[in-house]
């Protein structure tokens, strides 16, 4: 079983370090090779995903990925910018459906931003349509406007769109999540105003024909967003498209007491996946050793159940975090009054002592 592992920028390669330190007691057959990204490969190699990277994620059985992302390229042109081997990876790979759980873990009840009534024992799954939506339709950039409120001004546009395909695969993916979970998905849509997204709602209520075993129900986003923080737990798979997911994600990470925890799967057709926190490179705090690696080691529990077929190695990769946070151990972002403030090293080192233990 081959990764590709991918630190990537900033703190990539601390919460990175520690998911390796992770899988490598595991005792599985894994091969990790590492190659740049990101910023980083720019540095290097004048491109933030050089061709040697994509080639190794293109021949892996899936991808271990930490962070993109650095104030110091913000100024080069967009197409050489670190984010761009994020979406290129996405695109070269047919990474088209985005799994992010937010999982409210009991320990970290009273970290959420929410009542801990509203947040316990929260666990939904939100999956995103990853490669189509604003983020990629074409065409887009600058022009000068011919028309509007103000022809003759500079103006800049994208395009939203979404075809039969795309929507159909995300569908299923959601319908078939759901069966094994609690036979229910929310599609969020805009199709009040947008017609890209009433012609996402009819394709998903197509399919949903196929699995009449599990509960639909349409939501438009705002009320999504609302109901996020109202009462979460009435929700259980979330389906949606590119940037309404990008945003919901996000919110839905707060909920369960910080972004530190939440990881995710990209995947494409073949199961194969990239795997990688929810967070960003955070460069504020690279280097300093308190970054949280739990959401990367989340992440690496996802790759073995998803793409290696390893359900209980991930399975015991999930009890030792949790045996973890039981003993008090929390990183800057989740820490409070009572419990014991480490590092990110020395959570990696917690976790696989956890591991070591439960044998």
């Amino acid at each position: 079983m081959k990764i590709a592992v991918l630190p990537g920028d900033g703190i990539g390669h601390e919460i990175i370090a520690e998911a390796v330190k992770v899988l490598n007691v595991l005792d599985l057959s894994l091969e990790l090779e590492t190659a740049s990204v990101g910023g980083t490969a720019y540095k290097e190699q004048g491109h933030p995903l050089p061709e040697s990277t994509l080639k190794l994620a293109k021949e892996a059985d899936a991808i271990l990925f930490g962070a993109v992302g650095d104030f110091q390229y913000d100024n080069l042109e967009r197409h050489l910018r670190p984010e761009q081997a994020i979406l290129g990876l996405r695109k070269e790979l047919g990474l088209f459906a985005n799994l992010r759980p937010a999982i409210c873990y009991e320990q970290l009840t009273h970290a959420s931003s929410l009542k801990p009534e509203l947040v316990a024992g929260l666990d939904l799954l939100i999956i995103r349509e990853l490669t189509g939506d604003i983020y990629f339709g074409q065409p887009r950039g600058r022009r000068t406007a011919t028309d509007g409120h103000f022809p003759g001004a500079e103006e800049a546009f994208d395009t939203m769109r979404y075809s039969r395909p795309e929507i159909e695969r995300i569908a299923h993916t959601a319908f078939q999540a759901a069966r094994k979970r609690k036979n229910k998905v929310t599609s969020v849509d805009k199709a009040n105003v947008l017609e890209t997204f009433q012609f996402w709602r009819d394709v998903v209520t197509e399919v949903h024909q196929q699995y009449q075993d599990v509960t639909l129900e349409h939501m438009y986003v705002d009320n999504a967003a609302m109901q996020l923080v109202k009462a979460p737990k009435n929700l259980d798979v979330v389906v949606t498209g590119n940037m309404f997911g990008d945003i919901l994600s996000d919110e839905a990470a707060m909920l369960t007491g910080s972004i530190g925890m939440l990881p995710s799967a990209s995947l494409n057709a073949r199961s194969q996946g990239l795997y990688e926190p929810s967070h960003g490179s955070a460069p504020d705090i690279a280097g300093q050793g308190i970054a949280n690696p739990l959401a990367t080691i989340l992440s690496a529990a996802m790759m073995l159940r998803y793409s290696l077929n390893q359900a209980e190695a991930a399975d015991r990769i999930e009890q030792a975090v949790q045996t973890v946070l039981a003993q008090g151990l929390r990183t800057g972002d989740i820490y409070s009054e009572g419990t014991t403030r480490v590092g990110t090293a020395q959570m990696g080192d917690a976790v696989v002592a956890a591991l070591q233990n439960a044998r």
